[in-house]
């Protein structure tokens, strides 16, 4: 058989690897329209030895945005919608806006930030070399490798773990930063409150 044979014919099996694998991570995932939680976030940076430590809550909600309220070290929050970012530090603190339908960059992080809290295989595969393996009866790894120029030029490889949720995720960027992101305490319910809604609809 002719190496170009040989090379189309390993290529297609992994491809075919790749559909079988996102397949079945996502029929592990529940598919939940809201999911709230609590996360840990350890940021190393290149050039110092210990750790940023951040612990807060999140919400994520499939239609509306997500909500990243930072509690400690110091408190902040984060909304993300389709539409734009906002963050605010503390109360009555330094705030700013920013408009994704003005900043392509930004829309693209949007995307990509929505796609991983919700374990968004099918999104992620889009911008994404994707590998991996399930692991035991539920649970699942994958390691995504940019292939969109843009997120190259930020991330070496993002990894991902979880069962019906996404339990850690592990960014590392090409700047030689690092961070990993636990999420626990995951629950369906309640829905937004009155705040929370009114944050998610800016």
């Amino acid at each position: 058989m002719k190496p170009l044979v040989l090379l189309t014919c390993a290529l297609l099996s992994l491809s075919a690897h790749a559909a079988d694998l996102v397949k079945d991570v996502r029929a592990r995932l529940v598919d939940a329209p809201l999911v709230r939680g609590r996360f840990e976030q350890k940021k190393t940076v290149a050039g110092f030895k210990k750790p940023l430590v951040s612990k807060g809550d999140f919400l994520l909600a499939r239609d509306q945005g997500v909500l990243w309220n930072t509690r400690t070290p110091f408190a902040s929050t984060l909304t993300l919608t389709r539409k734009s970012l906002s963050a605010e530090q503390g109360a009555g603190g330094a705030a700013y806006h920013l408009d994704s339908t003005k900043e392509p960059a930004l829309a693209a992080m949007n995307e990509l930030l929505f796609a991983l809290l919700a374990g968004d295989v099918a999104t992620l595969q889009q911008r994404f070399k994707v590998e991996g393996a399930l692991v035991g009866p539920t649970g699942w790894k994958l390691e995504l490798t940019p292939t969109d120029a843009g997120l190259a030029r930020v991330f070496k490889h993002i990894r991902l773990e979880g069962d019906g949720y996404v339990r850690q995720v592990q960014l590392e960027e090409t700047r030689g930063d690092s961070s990993v992101i636990l999420f626990d305490a995951l629950a369906q319910t309640p829905p937004p409150d009155a705040t929370e809604a009114e944050r998610l609809g800016k």
